[in-house]
Order: C-alpha cells, then structure tokens, then sequence
C-alpha cells in the first residue's frame, strides 16, 4: 500500500549520482514531487525521465523539487544522469528501503525473479511534508504518468 495521501510523507536520506546525500526533510518549504521509476535506461524510464527535465523551469517557477528515485545504484545513475542531461536529483534506493517504506516495491520486473524494483510511482508533498497526490503504475509498470495532471497538481498547492 502507498502512502495516503494526508500524511505526512517518511523522511529518508539517499545518495544522487554524485554520491551527495538528500534528505527529504531538507526541502521543506518548498513542494516536492517524488518520481519512483524501475530502472535506469529502459525505454519507459529514460522518456520519464526527460519528460520531467524537460518540464523543469514549470517545477521551479512553482517552487517545485523534482527527486527521482530507483534503485539503481549510484554510478549507474552517473550515466544516467549524464546522458539525458537531467537537472534534477536521481537517487539510488539500492538498499530498497524507500521503496519499501512508500509501499512501492514492484516484485520480479520482467519476469525476472529476485529482480525487485521501485514500481513507477509519482508522489506530491506540499511545502510541509504532507502528501497531496499519489498515482502508481501498477499492476503495470509501463505506463507513464499523466504529466500534465502532476503539473496541475503542484500548481494547485
């Protein structure tokens, strides 16, 4: 089960591809959209991913941080990140603990048993820590967000 919406969202500490550590209660004060995807270069993921950078200056322009989370581990992440040119922080939840905590563990992705992932997932914080919107992908993790409804979400907070 996904955290509900209402509550105020877990704290968690990540490294990014630089090995720099966030800690979600540091962006208090501003909204937060926490973007959980599989993995890093599959098709779903990298269009996912560009779709967030490339809606950036939206995000900031309403005091949004974007933070992307998988499970990858951190220097897959540096290629990762390096490739689509992200600006914005992807974290490596390789220990799986925040997926685990936000109740977004996808079981064996492709088939593949043991291979447990984040499933794609797309959680909105307002300024206080408090979630305001949740969707995931499941039972399908291919399926994309509706980017526009994440947009007008943190608009609306």
């Amino acid at each position: 089960m996904t955290v509900d919406v209402g509550a105020v969202a877990p704290d968690f500490s990540l490294v990014d591809a630089d090995k720099a550590t966030h800690t979600l209660s540091d962006y208090r004060g501003k909204n937060v959209v926490l973007a959980f995807y599989p993995g890093a270069f599959t098709g779903v993921c990298d269009k996912e991913v560009c779709s967030l950078r490339d809606s950036m200056a939206r995000f900031n322009d309403m005091n949004a941080q974007v933070l992307g989370i998988s499970v990858d581990g951190p220097f897959a992440l540096k290629e990762f990140s390096n490739k689509y040119q992200l600006n914005f922080p992807v974290l490596a939840d390789f220990q799986r603990t925040v997926t685990n905590q936000y109740g977004l563990l996808f079981p064996a992705l492709g088939g593949v048993a043991g291979y447990d992932t984040s499933n794609r997932a797309v959680v909105i914080l307002d300024k206080e820590g408090v979630v305001r919107y949740t969707w995931v992908a499941s039972p399908n993790p291919g399926v994309e967000p509706d980017y526009d409804e994440v947009l007008n979400t943190v608009a609306s907070l």
